[in-house]
């Protein structure tokens, strides 16, 4: 059996917190043909050009019966690439789960406002159809973050995927129904089955290195992103297609409302079925901590960190203002965003003269942009830093919606207006800012277990598009758009601020 020293930083699994003295080395055993060897209780190997990388450290060098477990673990946890994803079949059938959480959002765009019109709602009556879809995630993030702790990721993921798809067939029977009640209830199931962020989150999270943790968290948002902002190219479709047809057989009913919940239906349907051929059960594991003890540099940060921040108004430590300042700037972007989500089909009908087919396609358009911008976030976190892309993020949007508010209704608007507004929005500030905020929330947390704060950062952010919504459609209902769009640009101007104030506390504990 060859043996060849590689001097490669691994994953965060082998990296060591508390070693500032570089990457630790690790062996490559390179198996010769016919070679099978088993190795502390793991799965024989047989394959010449398989390759087991191990640990080689003072304290594991003896191959004591009692060492075997840890052997184990770190023979489990050893095959990786240094840069890569250990786990990449998990990673792709995680990427599937979270695309369809958000295209049952997407798809169903371009059709929400005139259902809602069909069924006898209005503006508030749109909002509180797109806030249930966020109530339902705040409803389950936290316990389906708990649960891919307890239980695994496979099992917890199945459960939700399975609610997801009665949630579809809820909201094929809304027109049957005929209550816009209904309709909320509907959305709140398929909110429910949605709300996986947390654990998907988590699930990256453990299988990536923390030094590409942006890039890879970036990989995910650009899915999640396509899945609310590409989609509605399908549901657009299904608008002009079927714009004028009603296709009924007992309780089916096929239309420009019905087809979004079909279509995603199928796509649920399979990606049950890939998750049963390729996704295992599996279940965090923990860090072995290092019997050496923490570096000074460590120590130095984490009692920096656990300070209290204001012991005479609450006493958190400065660690946790971090969080929460993080999750307050998940509930600025997200909120933002959701509000566009609201109105942007109605405004773009009363201030432009557009249809929903047409603004749908806009949408999905900038949207694809913005999903070029997010693949291209390891480019952009190797020339910026987070905090920097935060605080650039939210002033672009803040640009983009100021640019609409001096729009008034029924006027000859220019269609490009929107165009430019919606790309700074859903091209630009959005994808990048926010997912720059997901970065260094993870980072921040560092290698506790994350599922549970994931579920807690991503129901921020289900909080937002809940309470957003409804606000925006009592502002637009009984005010005007122009007054909503002030309020948004005041959040996310407030917002970059307190990321530029805070940015030296904030690269230290994200170090």
């Amino acid at each position: 059996m060859a043996i060849e020293q590689q001097h490669q930083i691994p994953v965060d699994y082998l990296d060591d917190e508390n070693n500032d003295n570089g990457p630790t080395p690790y062996v490559s055993f390179q198996l010769e043909e016919g070679d099978t060897t088993r190795m502390a209780g793991a799965a024989a190997v047989t394959s010449p050009s398989d390759t087991v990388l191990m640990m080689m450290g003072n304290d594991r060098a003896d191959d004591d019966d009692d060492n075997n477990s840890q052997m184990d673990r770190s023979i489990i946890l050893s095959v990786a690439t240094a840069d890569g994803i250990h786990d990449r079949s998990g990673f792709y059938i995680v990427c599937l789960v979270i695309l369809i959480g958000d295209m049952s959002r997407g798809a169903m765009f371009p059709s929400m406002w005139p259902l809602v019109q069909e069924l006898g709602g209005s503006q508030v009556t749109l909002g509180y159809s797109v806030a249930a879809f966020s109530f339902g995630r705040i409803l389950v993030n936290p316990i389906f973050g708990s649960w891919s702790v307890t239980y695994g990721y496979a099992k917890t993921l199945k459960f939700a995927v399975s609610i997801l798809l009665i949630g579809e067939f809820f909201y094929s029977q809304v027109q049957n129904v005929g209550h816009t009640q209904f309709l909320i209830v509907a959305q709140t199931i398929l909110g429910i089955g949605s709300g996986t962020l947390g654990v998907t989150r988590a699930f990256v999270a453990d299988v990536t290195a923390k030094r590409h943790r942006t890039t890879y968290m970036a990989w995910i948002t650009a899915v999640q992103y396509g899945g609310f902002t590409v989609t509605p190219f399908f549901g657009a479709l299904f608008n002009k297609v079927l714009q004028d047809n009603d296709f009924k057989y007992g309780f089916f009913r096929l239309n420009m409302y019905t087809a979004p919940a079909y279509f995603m239906a199928v796509i649920t349907i399979f990606t049950l079925i890939m998750m049963k051929m390729h996704f295992p059960d599996r279940q965090r594991i923990e860090t072995q901590k290092n019997k050496k003890g923490k570096s000074s540099r460590r120590t130095a940060m984490e009692d920096h960190a656990n300070q209290k921040a204001c012991s005479w108004l609450c006493p958190i430590t400065i660690y946790d203002c971090c969080i929460l300042g993080c999750m307050l700037l998940n509930l600025s972007t997200k909120g933002s965003i959701a509000s566009f989500e609201t109105l942007g089909i109605s405004f773009a009908n009363t201030h432009f003269d557009l249809e929903s087919s047409y603004a749908g396609a806009v949408v999905g358009t900038c949207g694809s942009c913005g999903v070029i911008a997010l693949l291209s976030m390891g480019y952009l976190v190797s020339h910026f830093s987070d905090i920097q892309l935060i605080s650039g993020g939210m002033m672009i949007m803040a640009l983009g919606i100021i640019s609409l508010s001096q729009l008034e209704e029924g006027d000859d608007n220019p269609t490009w207006r929107y165009w430019i507004s919606i790309f700074m929005i859903y091209s630009i500030g959005y994808p990048i800012g926010h997912t720059a905020v997901i970065g260094l929330f993870s980072k921040i947390v560092g290698r506790r277990p994350q599922g549970m704060l994931l579920g807690w950062f991503a129901s921020a952010g289900s909080l937002a598009r809940m309470i957003f919504p409804i606000t925006s459609g009592y502002i637009a209902h009984f005010n005007d758009v122009s007054t909503l769009f002030y309020l948004l640009t005041c959040v996310l101007i407030v917002s970059s601020v307190f990321v530029i104030c805070s940015r030296e506390i904030l690269k230290t504990l994200s170090s």
